[in-house]
């Protein structure tokens, strides 16, 4: 997605410029809540000006509730009901623990019919259709992660039609457009071995060892409504959680 958009200046404060072309992306449906915004640095070098006026037009926005700062992680549009809840599920970070700003794409989306093992997980018959969701994580332009899901179609139609943008933050998406509560999830991190597919898209060698998330993912009335397996470069990609 294309943020790097021309801004005409006028005769105002260039952090008010830098709100000014935010609020235009927002308006303009470019960004939608969940969307990981360009960093400060992107931001200055696209707008040019000072990291300093970026950041302080972002806190601006973060002020005002348009924006939603994650600490380690960016920031992202918000609104008035978004809310801290949603970021504990996502729990990735860069190869030393720490937390990091992983900008997603979706890559593939489509309906298709259930396998037995997939339709068993998600509690529904077998042959089931079901949204397929595949999304990369990049590091500064570096794939580090794939995430391949699958969801109860039923609960997000129209999401396999491409026109709808899937924002960064896709939890976000299915709290406020399709009104499912993401309430809570179940995960299991493991070791394996990139495969073909997983090592073309992570720019490594087929075998690589990476890093293995599985995650079942659960609305109200304890209903399941996605089953997810992530899969990251050892060398770039951990899983971050906290205990209380």
């Amino acid at each position: 997605m294309n943020t790097d958009t021309p801004v005409q200046r006028r005769s105002k404060p260039l952090y008010k410029v830098v709100e000014d072309h935010i609020r235009a992306l927002i308006d303009k449906d470019v960004l939608i809540p969940g969307d990981l915004i360009p960093s400060e640095p992107q931001l200055a070098k696209q707008l040019s000006v000072s990291q300093g006026t970026a950041k302080k037009a972002i806190d601006n926005l973060v002020w005002e509730r348009r924006l939603f700062r994650h600490q380690g992680k960016g920031t992202y549009v918000s609104n008035i009901d978004f809310n801290n809840s949603l970021f504990r599920f996502t729990t990735y970070g860069d190869a030393r623990g720490q937390q990091a700003r992983i900008h997603k794409e979706t890559t593939a989306r489509e309906i298709e019919v259930g396998s037995v093992s997939i339709c068993e997980k998600l509690q529904v018959p077998t042959n089931t259709p079901l949204l397929y969701i595949e999304r990369v994580g990049y590091v500064d332009d570096e794939p580090v992660m794939v995430e391949y899901s699958r969801w109860r179609s039923e609960l997000l139609p129209g999401l396999e039609n491409e026109a709808v943008h899937i924002p960064d933050l896709l939890y976000a998406l299915i709290v406020e457009k399709y009104n499912v509560p993401v309430v809570r999830a179940k995960e299991t991190l493991t070791a394996g071995a990139a495969s073909s597919k997983t090592a073309k898209t992570l720019q490594i060698s087929p075998g690589t060892p990476v890093l293995v998330l599985n995650r079942t993912t659960y609305t109200t009335e304890n209903r399941i409504i996605e089953v997810r397996t992530s899969k990251g470069r050892a060398d770039r990609f951990s899983y971050n959680t906290e205990i209380r």
